[in-house]
């Protein structure tokens, strides 16, 4: 799928639409995404910063996105747990960069190479326009291959 268009996709979807979460950029090969949550009168909370839900959802799917990219269809991609911590307000426009590197996705392939399930770890940040770290979060993203490709 072109990458102009995927990216089109995600961003009209109505669950991050209306939530003011934005995809800025996707690699052309989907190791790095850029997603951003705008302050908007509706999306924020009494205390004027981005409600955590927010916060949440604008880290949700990407890891699982990315992998079953890269992947492909012989594999089964599941977010399978999230923990974030909030460690400061999120004011103005916040943004999460997730990134996954050679290294990582050879690791995925190679503990996935037998049929075996890999629970795949990573960590994101979610930053203000000063670089003041607002939230982390780490996910879990649960990669098998399917039953045919065992």
């Amino acid at each position: 799928m072109k990458i102009m268009f995927w990216r089109w996709l995600i961003n009209v979807w109505p669950p991050l639409l209306f939530a003011g979460i934005r995809v800025k950029y996707v690699a052309p090969d989907f190791k790095r995404i850029v997603i951003q949550l705008r302050s908007y009168k509706i999306n924020l909370n009494i205390m004027r910063s981005h409600f955590g839900g927010s916060l949440y959802a604008m880290t949700d799917p990407w890891y699982m996105a990315m992998l079953m990219q890269i992947l492909g269809s012989d594999y089964y991609v599941w977010d399978r747990r999230a923990e974030i911590d909030f460690l400061s307000p999120g004011y103005g426009t916040v943004t999460a960069v997730f990134t996954l590197d050679d290294t990582q996705i050879a690791a995925i392939r190679a503990a996935t190479e037998g049929g075996e399930k890999h629970l795949a770890h990573f960590k994101v940040e979610i930053r203000d326009r000063a670089d003041k770290l607002v939230a982390t979060v780490d996910k879990t993203v649960y990669v098998r291959k399917k039953p045919h490709k065992r």
